[in-house]
């Protein structure tokens, strides 16, 4: 995660840049929007937990921390769909 900073500062100097170039600012929205589709999809879905203890785990480790990624709702519930009713 270190990197991150360096990568938003980045970023921040791209929108600074074309402040005043709405297509510029658009393309670069849009390219922040595919990179984040395919991190959920690709990333972030699979390393989901699988067990209501680990759920709880992460869940309150976003509540804790903040910065709740954007999750479709209705891939949260496929999730509880799929979780055991009791912990084995």
């Amino acid at each position: 995660m270190q990197p991150l900073p360096e990568i938003a500062a980045q970023i921040h100097e791209i929108a600074d840049l074309n402040g005043e170039d709405p297509i510029a600012l658009l393309h670069l929205l849009r390219t922040l929007e595919q990179l984040h589709r395919e991190i959920q999809q690709n990333y972030f879905q699979p390393a989901l937990p699988n067990s209501r203890q680990a759920l709880y785990a992460l869940l309150r480790d976003i509540e804790e921390n903040g910065g709740w990624p954007y999750v479709q709702r209705w891939k949260l519930q496929a999730l509880f769909a799929n979780l055991p009713e009791t912990e084995e």
